[in-house]
């Protein structure tokens, strides 16, 4: 169900909201990278769908601790990613949060994919082809923290590109 006309006239939209958490060392300044196998294949930070009736931050570190095996702590909102389909009125919300505060041994592989440590400067020199979406692991709200709080992106099912803009 995309739209639901209610009583009143209202219309409630479908929305969708998922995390992701970028992890840095702060000894090495690497960041945890997470290859995906499943839904939405390649490179990206741990996270997942908010539950109903769990806060977005709960949501943060319970993902990645399902998925890593890390506790994190003292996690940081950098943004929201803020995708718009302009056909239907769908919009997938990613809230972006980054730490370097984590303990718990990490396990390397889990069924959502791989997890590795690499260098910030690998992370941004690695082709696009690879991630799952450039628009969480090479975002700017986490490499340019408080620079922008959100990247809106407009699409549509005839749209060969879509429209970016940081807010």
């Amino acid at each position: 169900m995309i739209f639901t006309k209610m009583k009143g006239g209202a219309t409630v939209v479908n929305v969708e909201m998922v995390t992701c958490v970028m992890i840095q060392n702060p000894e090495t300044n690497d960041v945890l990278i997470q290859n995906r196998k499943q839904k939405y294949p390649g490179y990206s930070f741990p996270g997942g769908h908010v539950e109903r009736g769990e806060s977005i931050y709960d949501c943060a570190v319970r993902e990645v601790k399902e998925e890593t095996g890390l506790d994190v702590n003292n996690i940081k909102f950098c943004g929201v990613v803020h995708w718009a389909n302009s056909e239907n009125g769908e919009r997938y919300l990613c809230f972006m949060y980054k730490t370097t505060q984590f303990d718990g041994k990490l396990i390397l592989e889990t069924d959502e994919g791989e997890q590795f440590w690499l260098g910030i400067d690998e992370l941004l020199a690695t082709p696009k082809e690879k991630f799952s979406s450039v628009h969480y692991a090479l975002s700017p709200l986490f490499h340019e923290y408080g620079r922008y709080s959100e990247a809106f992106l407009s699409w549509n099912s005839n749209a060969s590109m879509w429209e970016l803009c940081y807010k």
